[in-house]
C-alpha cells in the first residue's frame, strides 16, 4: 500500500534538499578558491612579515572569496634560501625571494648583490620599475619560472657586532665572524667588507651571537630590533653597505593558472603591499638609532669612503663582474 505524504513530509524532504544543495555549493566555493602558500623566515613583527598580511588582505577587499592565502612565518615551511627551489618543484606559491637567490640560478642578477650600487629606497624602486628591471624580472620569469610580482625595500644593511671593538676602515673586520646567509653572493659581500664571512641560518644568529659562534651579523636595523638582536650585542656600525630588496614572488605556474583580472588583482595586492612595507620601513630606520642608543648600544658612522673603495674595487675585480650585461653598472647609476 503506498503511503501519501503529508504537508510536514514534504517540508522535511524539501528542506534536506536545500541543505544538500547548500552544502553542495559551499564545497564547490571552497574548491574553487585559489590557494596560495606563502613562507617566509621573517618573525611577526617585522615588517615584511606584516606586509605578507596586508598583501592577503588587499585580496580579500578586491577578489573575496576568490583566494585562500596561507602565511607561513619562521622559516616554519620552507628553510630561508630554499623557498625558488620550492616554488619551482610546485610545493610553494609565493615567497619574498632576495637577489642573492637568484643570482644562484642566474649570475647576471649578482650585480644587484653588490655593495654601494644601489643608492637608497627612491633609487631602488626607480631601478626596478624602469626598463633595466623589467629585463631582470623577465630573466626570472624565463629562467626560474617564477613571477616577481613587486620589489620591496628590505632596509639598508649595517654591521652589529657583539664586541666593543671600535670599527673605523675595513681593516678593523680583519678576524671578525660575521654572519652571512649561506650563499656565495653573501658570503662574497662579508669578506670584501674585511671580515671573516661565515653562514649561519637566521634562526641560529642570535644563539650564536651568545655563544661566540660568530662576532657579528649585518641586518637592516628594523630587522636587528624585531628580532632583539640588540640584547646580545655592543654596537652598531652604520656602514650602509646595502640597500637591500626583497621580491614578492609568486610561481609562474600558480601565476599562468589565473585568470587575466585575478593576475591584474594580485599585482595590485602587491604594489600596495610592498608600499606599506617601504613606508614603515623607512619611517622606523629614522628612528632606531635612538632606540639601540637607549638599549645602551654604542651606534656611529665608520670611515663609509673607505669600507664604499674597498667593497666596490673587490666586485669589479671579482668573477661577479664578469656575468654583468655590459654597461649595467653605468645604467643603475644613471637612474635618478
Amino acid at each position: 500500500m503506498t503511503k501519501l505524504l503529508t504537508g510536514r513530509s514534504l517540508v522535511k524532504i524539501a528542506s534536506a534538499a536545500l541543505c544538500t544543495l547548500a552544502l553542495s555549493a559551499t564545497s564547490s566555493f571552497a574548491a574553487d578558491r585559489v590557494k596560495v602558500r606563502i613562507s617566509t623566515p621573517a618573525v611577526e613583527s617585522d615588517w615584511h612579515a606584516k606586509m605578507l598580511t596586508v598583501f592577503k588582505d588587499e585580496l580579500e577587499k578586491t577578489a573575496p572569496g576568490e583566494f585562500d592565502v596561507e602565511i607561513h612565518l619562521n622559516a616554519s615551511l620552507f628553510k630561508q634560501g630554499t623557498e625558488p627551489a620550492a616554488m619551482q618543484r610546485g610545493n610553494l606559491d609565493m615567497a619574498m625571494i632576495s637577489a642573492q637567490d637568484i643570482a644562484k640560478q642566474i649570475p647576471a642578477w649578482s650585480v644587484f648583490t653588490a655593495g654601494y650600487l644601489i643608492r637608497d629606497p627612491d633609487h631602488q624602486k626607480k631601478v626596478f620599475n624602469s626598463d633595466i628591471g623589467q629585463k631582470f624580472y623577465k630573466m626570472v620569469a624565463d629562467d626560474m619560472n617564477i613571477e616577481i610580482l613587486d620589489v620591496g625595500y628590505l632596509g639598508t644593511r649595517e654591521l652589529n657586532l657583539a664586541s666593543d671593538k671600535k670599527i673605523t676602515t675595513p681593516d678593523d673586520l680583519d678576524g671578525v665572524k660575521l654572519r652571512m646567509p649561506g650563499s656565495d653572493a653573501w658570503l662574497f659581500l662579508g669578506n670584501a667588507l674585511g671580515a671573516d664571512a661565515t653562514p649561519l641560518a637566521f634562526g641560529e644568529v642570535y644563539t650564536g651571537l651568545q655563544t661566540g659562534t660568530i662576532d657579528g651579523q649585518d641586518n637592516p636595523l628594523p630587522t636587528v630590533k624585531a628580532v632583539k638582536f640588540y640584547e646580545v650585542t655592543k654596537q652598531i656600525v652604520l656602514t650602509d653597505h646595502l640597500v637591500d630588496a626583497i621580491f614578492l614572488s609568486m610561481a609562474k605556474d600558480t601565476y599562468d593558472d589565473l585568470s587575466a583580472e585575478q593576475q591584474e588583482k594580485v599585482q595590485d595586492a602587491a604594489a600596495v603591499a610592498t608600499a606599506y612595507n617601504n613606508e614603515k620601513r623607512i619611517a622606523d630606520e629614522k628612528s632606531l638609532v635612538d632606540f639601540f642608543k637607549g638599549e645602551g648600544l654604542k651606534v656611529y658612522a665608520p670611515d663609509v669612503p673607505a669600507f664604499r673603495k674597498k667593497v666596490q674595487d673587490a666586485y669589479l675585480e671579482s668573477e661577479f663582474a664578469q656575468d654583468w650585461p655590459d654597461g649595467i653598472v653605468d645604467q643603475i647609476n644613471a637612474v635618478k
